[in-house]
């Protein structure tokens, strides 16, 4: 059953059309990723389904009683004339609960004064109120509101700053808590992890891994749909495309959509073709005639709906709606006209703009790139953190991670001697020739046009400059527009047009996929996969750390930690090393626990509440075993599409996850008691 299902909607402004024809539809606790060009208009579309506008055409319907959550992608007015607390706006979300708790609390008191048959009323009131209290969550909701917070990155020293105060950031992080805290039956989020560290985005992904509701995400974080969504929405000028499992099995799904396609066109292409050669032989001969004019007739019809984009109806030979849809009425075309009309056939494939990137290096380097004792990387007198021994070969990625204000950056000044280290040597190989790409561009000449910018770092005529910025989608006017004024995404494109040039065989990349929509880091991650260099990149883009990097290097408590595999295998190496610590601590508290207390019980007493601890502690391990288990089959089944597996594997270890905390809350109280 559909909670959401669209019908035909478009969207115009004035003559422009933004979006037309999109039908789909979103089951219950469905989970819909939609991908498409910037500009294509998924916002727009995320605010219509949101009821914030409305189409210019179609018809949208929505399941009786649904309730719907909105995150937009920038939420500076999200608390307009508010001025609760951060904590105080969560507790709006439970104020039914609250007032079943004031009205606990009233009872209580007047129960202590009460006598006999009001007594009686007065328990039976409390009982049933407090059961009501407790199915709706009321033992639970404070302990979900501080889950929340702390997820997604709120200090407890932030809960009660004003929400007036807060940053556009934080405010779209309020929002989102809110939003989880509410669970609508649809939440629809645009980009949310725009103001997330990886910590925080990690924790999102295992809450809406789980969501009980459906889920709409605009996102440009293809690592994020991976690990969340089961279906992807492709969208276009001309409609929305939907593919089964997530951004992976998508990219493989539309690379044979496009194959399979491209084989039908060329297909029906041959048989107008052949239709149009056997036309021009049996037009004139008086036996045939009659019937090849009946053909050209056909004929005619149906390259007019090729024409109009409506290859598959013309497959299906659904007639009817071929007729309503594409007016081939009025059409007088000579045997002339279809043929150049037929040659004049183009694909009906829509291929994403490509960019015409290119990386190549000017010479080979030495096999050693990079190598460094132990260092202290900073500034006199403010160390920002020590790494450990440095290695890297070429041809190999090193991405380096860790939260905002770390010293990523300050990192790679180090590195291009811009700094030298507070300790410590650093010593590159031989013929090596560095590039770099800014996080902000800082390079650039605000004042100066695309054309200029690029011609200071090369001398070139007019004419192939202007073809060489045609490449990186610089087209017409927009060669001559000033830096200061280019989107994030231009002024990316224009830095690595210029990266481009330099010849480099060792690549420092600073966040390279900001402000880049999908289609273009698909097209980033294929060109830096095919380069022959080395590349050092600081990047939060887990999907293109996880394609390219054969090192992860890990800012984390003023340590650069090293590790040498794919992110994946650095994922789970991490993970099971906190399953490690933890199995350990449990360990170390069951050795210093007194066996015994003499002065409070008797030893039967003891060796009673012993055996409980350590049933208890079987318990945990069990459960604690039963969640490895758990999430490895999730993986498998993730990477095999197994959609429903996934869902019951996910409940399962939602299930567990519960069950260890019980565990763990009553081991504490027996253990704090023996």
């Amino acid at each position: 059953m559909s909670i959401l299902s669209l019908s035909n909607v478009g969207h115009s402004f004035g003559d422009f059309d933004v979006f037309q024809g999109i039908t789909a539809s979103i089951a219950q606790g469905g989970k819909v990723g939609m991908v498409g060009p910037n500009g294509i208009g998924k916002t727009t579309l995320l605010r219509i389904l949101a009821g914030l506008e409305n189409p210019t055409t179609g018809q949208i319907h929505t399941a009786q009683g649904t309730r719907i959550g909105y995150l937009r992608q920038e939420a500076m007015e999200a608390f307009h004339g508010r001025e609760n607390s951060v904590y105080a706006e969560m507790l709006t979300v439970f104020g039914d609960i609250k007032a079943q708790e004031a009205r606990l609390r009233e009872l209580e008191s007047r129960m202590a004064t009460a006598v006999d048959a009001e007594a009686d009323a007065l328990l039976a009131d409390y009982s049933s109120t407090q059961q009501a209290f407790e199915l709706a969550g009321g033992y639970e909701y404070e302990t979900r509101i501080s889950q929340v917070l702390d997820g997604l990155g709120f200090g407890k020293d932030d809960w009660q700053l004003a929400l007036s105060h807060l940053s556009g950031g934080q405010k779209t992080r309020a929002l989102l808590a809110r939003l989880l805290l509410e669970q609508p039956d649809l939440l629809i989020l645009d980009e949310p992890t725009n103001h997330l560290d990886v910590e925080a985005i990690e924790w999102l992904e295992n809450v809406l891994r789980t969501w009980e509701g459906a889920l709409l995400i605009v996102s440009h974080d293809r690592y994020f749909l991976d690990k969340v969504v089961d279906r992807i929405w492709e969208m276009s000028r001309g409609g929305v495309e939907a593919y089964r499992g997530n951004y992976s099995a998508y990219l493989l799904q539309r690379q044979e959509r496009w194959e399979r396609r491209e084989a039908e066109f060329n297909t029906i292409r041959e048989k107008f073709l052949k239709e149009l050669d056997y036309v021009k032989r049996n037009i004139a001969r008086d036996s045939t005639s009659n019937m090849a004019k009946g053909r050209l007739r056909r004929l005619i019809r149906e390259v007019k709906v090729v024409q109009a984009g409506g290859l598959h109806s013309l497959l299906n030979k659904q007639w009817g709606q071929v007729m309503e849809d594409v007016d081939i009425s009025g059409t007088h075309w000579s045997v002339m006209d279809v043929e150049g009309a037929i040659k004049g056939l183009t694909s009906p494939i829509q291929r994403p703009v490509e960019l015409g990137l290119k990386l190549k290096t000017a010479m080979r380097s030495g096999n050693l790139v990079l190598r460094s004792d132990e260092m202290v990387v900073g500034y006199p007198g403010a160390p920002l953190f020590s790494t450990a021994p440095l290695h890297l070969e070429r041809q190999e990625v090193a991405a380096l991670i860790g939260p905002n204000g770390t010293g990523k950056t300050t990192f790679l000044r180090t590195l291009m001697g811009k700094m030298d280290p507070l300790q410590g040597r650093l010593n590159f190989g031989a013929s090596l020739k560095v590039g770099y790409f800014a996080q902000a561009h800082e390079g650039m000449d605000p004042e100066r046009t695309v054309m200029d910018e690029l011609l200071s770092h090369k001398h070139m005529l007019n004419g192939p400059a202007r073809n060489y910025l045609a490449q990186y989608l610089f087209r017409g006017e927009d060669v001559y527009k000033p830096v200061k004024l280019l989107s994030g995404g231009e002024r990316g494109r224009l830095a690595l047009a210029i990266l481009a040039l330099e010849g480099a065989n060792f690549l420092l990349l600073d966040e390279p996929t900001n402000h880049l929509d999908i289609p273009a880091q698909e097209i980033l991650q294929q060109v830096l996969e095919n380069f022959d260099g080395t590349i050092l990149m600081v990047s939060h883009d887990r999907y293109l750390i996880d394609r390219l990097a054969t090192q992860v290097w890990e800012l984390r408590d003023n340590t650069l930690h090293t590790f040498t595999g794919t992110y994946s295998e650095f994922v789970a190496a991490r993970a099971a090393t906190a399953d490690s610590q933890r199995q350990q601590a449990s360990q170390e508290r069951a050795a210093t626990r007194p066996t015994s207390n003499p002065d409070r019980r008797s030893k039967n007493e003891a060796r009673k509440r012993a055996r409980e601890i350590a049933d208890l502690e079987d318990k945990i391990h069990k459960t604690e075993a039963d969640l490895v288990r758990l999430e490895q089959e999730l993986q498998t089944a993730s990477q095999a599409q197994e959609l429903g597996k996934i869902q019951r594997l996910s409940t399962d270890y939602t299930r567990a996850q519960n069950q260890l905390e019980k565990l763990m809350e009553t081991w504490a109280d027996l253990a704090e008691t023996a």
